[in-house]
């Protein structure tokens, strides 16, 4: 992902100028791209897929392009099809990952496919239970897309996401923290020493509420140097743990991972249907639905 810089906001690598949304204006809309015409394809009569991670920060004017796509998916067999017929009318393969089957996903897995638009390749990951994001968050992120011109997970839910093990993605944070309308919001997700001594200044009886579930700021009484490396070692602790459930993940499909090569060579001349077919097939004999320990969220 490519960070936006300061200067004002160019034409995206596909398509016409960004502008924004009156009704919602920190929302990039009137957009030809790519990932939101393939999100309008999945939501044709009914929302289906809402878009996460890299795009949404695109979305949201904090980058200027995403090299892939990621949505959440509806957890039931009627969007999964369709997101699947959507995607093979595309001439889209499999790339290494779980099966988009609602059995896997439910499990905390992710699938991977990839299609071309000219000479552009076009990655798409999905998701039914995205990590750090509980099940009441997650009825909320569906409700607030419904009726959306994009639908597009806001910015609170996304910086949780965004707590990955990649340095990239706590500046990420801090700046979707900017975004946030509530003093609470910008609380519990500022990376900046400074805007968390300014905003508790204003708003202490909001910290006093809220710090048992963000020990951090703890330290915003003993001065910025004090405030900035526990800001730092946070962000260690959320990198290690976000870690550790990706090695959940990697164990449990090691076996996957030694036949997919196989796997791959079989499905490489099938249309995405037969393709997905024959690799819910195989997976259902090595890759567990979720890992032994579990993982989610």
């Amino acid at each position: 992902m490519t960070l936006r810089k300061p200067a004002p906001l160019g034409d995206p690598p596909v398509g016409r100028r960004m502008t924004c949304s009156a009704a919602a204006p920190g929302i990039l809309v009137g957009v030809i791209n790519p990932y939101v015409e393939l999100t309008e394809a999945f939501n044709r009569g009914r929302l289906r897929a809402i878009i996460s991670s890299g795009q949404a920060v695109v979305l949201h004017k904090l980058a200027v392009m995403s090299k892939d796509g990621d949505w959440i998916l509806r957890e039931d067999e009627e969007a999964m099809t369709y997101v699947l017929t959507v995607l093979s009318d595309r001439g889209s393969r499999y790339r290494f990952g779980a099966p988009l089957d609602r059995r896997w996903l439910a499990g905390g897995w992710s699938s991977h496919l990839e299609h071309r638009v000219d000479s552009v390749r076009l990655r798409t990951d999905f998701v039914t239970r995205p990590p750090r994001i509980l099940e009441d968050e997650l009825a909320e992120i569906w409700r607030a897309a419904e009726g959306a011109e994009i639908p597009v997970v806001a910015p609170e839910p996304l910086a949780q996401l965004k707590k990955t093990n990649r340095e990239k993605d706590y500046v990420v944070i801090g700046e979707l923290a900017r975004r946030m309308g509530s003093p609470r919001s910008q609380l519990l997700f500022s990376r900046s020493a400074r805007d968390l001594m300014r905003i508790a200044q204003a708003h202490p009886e909001t910290v006093r509420e809220i710090v048992a579930e963000r020990p951090v700021l703890e330290k915003i009484g003993e001065g910025q140097s004090e405030l900035e490396s526990a800001l730092d070692a946070e962000r260690r602790a959320l990198m290690h743990s976000n870690e550790k459930r990706l090695a959940l993940y990697r164990e449990a499909s090691r076996e996957w991972s030694e036949i997919w090569f196989e796997v791959s060579t079989e499905i490489a001349d099938l249309p995405l249907v037969e393709a997905h077919a024959l690799v819910v097939a195989r997976a259902e004999n090595v890759l567990p639905f979720g890992p032994a320990n579990g993982g989610f969220p």
